[in-house]
């Protein structure tokens, strides 16, 4: 007879996520995952798979709950450029904020750690670097038709623009301890959209 699982693995990925979040892949030891999740060896393979699988796991997790707020926040009726500038500023927060400084952002910690040898990273990591640009860039096609976005600006440029910065904020966010600098460089790049 099949043994039923005594653990919840919904609960389980949550905090191999917040595991492989706070350390990094490499790291992360399988050790480190029994004793985080407690539930043995085993039990971690037969419903993840090895330490790769369950790292993959966690980061599609992770962004599954990240990606829904921005379609909502970007492409909500009214005012385009508003919200756009909420997230730049938002990140920019978030990045000189000190539980944020210690974790940093995971994708962005995937993409430098992982992302030039793991092409299975480097997919996800495009993936949604992919998904924000696009609904960045349809924010600032909005706003350009709505007139709050001057018609010479070029909203797939600055969408990658603020794409790029976005995640430049995070990486200095992190190694950084003064916040100002994140915050001034949010606010020069929010200033091409006037």
């Amino acid at each position: 007879m099949a043994r039923t699982k005594e653990f919840d693995p919904d609960a389980a990925l949550q905090a191999a996520l917040e595991l492989f979040w706070a350390r990094g892949y490499e790291a992360t030891t399988m050790a480190d995952l029994v004793e985080t999740i407690g539930i043995g060896r085993a039990s971690i393979y037969a419903t993840f798979g090895n330490k790769h699988a369950l790292y993959l796991k966690a980061l599609d997790r992770y962004l599954r709950s990240r990606d829904p707020l921005l379609l909502e926040e970007l492409s909500a009726p009214g005012p385009a450029l508003p919200p756009v500038r909420a997230l730049i500023r938002r990140f920019a927060a978030e990045a000189g904020a000190e539980e944020a400084r210690l974790n940093g952002c995971f994708v962005t910690n995937s993409a430098a750690e992982l992302g030039p040898h793991d092409e299975a990273v480097a997919r996800r990591v495009e993936r949604s670097w992919d998904h924000i640009e696009t609904l960045i860039h349809a924010a600032l096609v909005r706003a350009r038709a709505q007139g709050e976005l001057p018609a010479d600006r070029d909203p797939r440029a600055l969408a990658r623009m603020l794409l790029v910065l976005a995640q430049g904020l995070r990486v200095v966010g992190k190694a950084s301890s003064d916040p100002a600098r994140v915050h001034e460089a949010a606010e020069q790049a929010l200033a091409l959209l006037d």
